[in-house]
């Protein structure tokens, strides 16, 4: 993949994070990056520049000594190098390897070229420095970057591969390369990525679902969404009836009248969460082809911009937006659950039982899955409502989109769950009753998959590996991106 700082989506920021597309900068974009850098050089030498010729933050007043630039960028990447927590793992630090590389190449940064080659010979080799959890409020993830800066200059840690030779940095360098938000728009980028997946996977389990309790094909057929065609929940219902092998005007009415909401308004619920998807993937896409850096270098007009283009309220709110649609088709998923374990709906036993009389089957995975629900609720609360005030009142707003970010990547391991064990319980439903989807449906080849992967045991016992098991094949029922 060619960067080139304009076309870089956040589909291709995960493949290149996961090792299976090379990232490569266009020689016209590091042409554009060099006139930036050699702008921002002159533009230091005649006037004040924040980061460049004089401090940062509560300190920009203070000029940087005459004579001393190259210590002072040194300094502040040392200084702002203090990331906190954990270590990140590769794949969410390689994501931010390839957007700040990508943003670099937009041309506003003002900084050395050589570290955009660096940043791609590191995502070549497999390098990538080690990056601690905390330390941005989504106004710069400065702290991350910062340890990304070391790095590239010989003074910090790498994990994987081998990692870039060594780059001599100074104060031309040390601001602009730590002015973005490249981690949180990484890790939002690659949560968007695998909840896309999960939500298109439900929709295949919910098909599953729907065969076991002898849905209604109504809530779906194409006279109620015609009002909405064009919008996601016109597509939901229709994938639906793909799955199900359902006519579009499904007369006379077959099957039971009011179906429960988790059958009967899933195109209702899952349209707004694709609705949101969508929202996201496009501000990822913006923030991702954006020269952000404060100051913007502009060749053009030989300036510094100094501005506030860093502060991802946008980003912030679309995340939040995101996993609050995601929240409800989680909550519909533990509706069919409970379905599934109603002997009304199924015409088995209760709790999809076999064996003794008041056998317990499936029960735990209503409370496995609502304790998993309670961990997707909690992630949902809106970070953007975050508050604080920093560096001497000098920055008294703060978007929380890295909260956020972290929030949403969190959340796809609980919607994993609560899929997981709505799955294994239509399964065994299914199983149970003799029932499989149609030859050639999407929902017939996963059916087979989770057939083949999950025990055919109805008797009591413990099910945990079974909704891990569940969990993990979800990725494979999504279409093809």
């Amino acid at each position: 993949m060619t960067l080139d700082g304009l076309g870089l989506s956040p589909a291709t920021a995960v493949r290149i994070a996961d090792g299976s597309v090379r990232a490569v900068p266009s020689p016209a974009a590091l042409d554009r990056a060099h006139d930036s850098w050699e702008t921002a050089r002159r533009l230091a030498l005649t006037g004040r520049v924040y980061g460049r010729s004089t401090g940062v933050g509560a300190n920009r007043g203070e000029s940087v000594p005459s004579g001393g630039g190259a210590d002072h960028g040194r300094r502040l990447l040392r200084s702002h190098a203090g990331a906190i927590g954990g270590e990140l793992p590769a794949r969410e630090v390689r994501a931010m390897l390839v957007i700040r590389a990508n943003q670099l190449l937009a041309g506003g940064a003002g900084l050395n070229p050589a570290v955009i080659t660096a940043l791609c010979a590191a995502l070549d080799s497999g390098a990538y420095p080690v990056v601690n959890e905390f330390g941005s409020v989504g106004t710069g993830d400065i702290a991350a970057l910062a340890q990304m800066g070391l790095a590239l200059a010989g003074e910090h840690p790498w994990r994987g591969g081998t990692p870039p030779a060594p780059l001599p940095l100074d104060n031309n360098d040390a601001l602009a390369l730590i002015s973005s938000n490249a981690l949180t728009l990484g890790q939002a980028a690659l949560a968007l990525a695998e909840l896309r997946t999960l939500v298109l996977a439900t929709e295949v389990v919910a098909a599953l679902s729907h065969l076991a309790v002898d849905g209604s094909y109504e809530p779906y057929a194409e006279p109620v969404h015609a009002p909405r065609a064009g919008l996601p929940a016109h597509g939901v219902a229709a994938r639906m009836r793909t799955l199900l092998g359902a006519p579009a005007r499904p007369h006379p009415p077959l099957g039971r009248i009011q179906d429960p909401y988790g059958f009967r308004c899933l195109p209702q619920i899952h349209g707004p969460a694709h609705a949101a998807a969508d929202a996201l993937g496009a501000a990822i896409a913006t923030e991702v082809n954006t020269a952000t850096e404060n100051p913007l270098i502009s060749p053009p007009d030989q300036a510094a911009y100094h501005h506030g283009g860093f502060y991802l309220a946008g980003l912030a709110l679309a995340l939040d937006h995101f996993r609050l649609a995601l929240t409800q088709t989680a909550r519909l998923s533990t509706s069919r659950l409970a379905a599934l374990n109603e002997p009304a709906f199924t015409r088995l036993r209760p709790f999809l039982a076999a064996g003794e009389a008041a056998s317990s089957g499936v029960m735990i995975l209503e409370y496995a899955a609502g304790a998993a629900l309670g961990d997707l609720r909690a992630f949902s609360a809106p970070a953007s409502l975050g508050h604080t005030v920093l560096s001497r009142g000098v920055e008294e707003q703060a978007s929380f989109a890295s909260l956020a970010a972290r929030q949403t990547l969190r959340a796809a391991g609980a919607f994993r769950l609560v899929v997981g064990c709505e799955l294994v319980a239509a399964v065994r439903a299914l199983r149970l009753r003799g029932l499989r989807p149609a030859p050639g449906l999407a929902s017939r080849d996963a059916f087979e998959l989770a057939c083949g992967a999950l025990p055919d045991n109805p008797a009591d016992r413990p099910l945990t590996d079974d909704v891990t098991t569940a969990a993990a094949l979800l990725d494979a029922f999504a279409p093809p991106a």
